[in-house]
């Protein structure tokens, strides 16, 4: 399964390995060389769980209540 290095050093690992690994989106994972000088990827596990939602941070933080039409007519320039 050959795959293209980017300018930046990243590689897509094909989807036959992300499911095998059971590797989703977002999850951290780890790389190292066995001695056969071989690349090994593991999934990481964190301890909250099999990988932190990206989002629980920001989720509930907004205190503004805006009503859809006000926001519109704001971002719209609507008089």
């Amino acid at each position: 399964m050959p795959t293209i290095l980017t300018v930046k050093g990243q590689v897509t690992i094909p989807k036959q390995i992300r499911d095998a690994l059971g590797l989703k989106p977002g999850m951290p994972v780890n790389f190292a060389i066995n001695h056969e000088g071989e690349v090994v990827i593991h999934r990481s596990e964190c301890a909250a769980g099999p990988y932190p939602d990206r989002f629980e941070s920001a989720r509930g933080k907004a205190d503004v209540k805006w009503r859809t039409e006000d926001l519109m007519q704001m971002l719209r320039g609507d008089d």
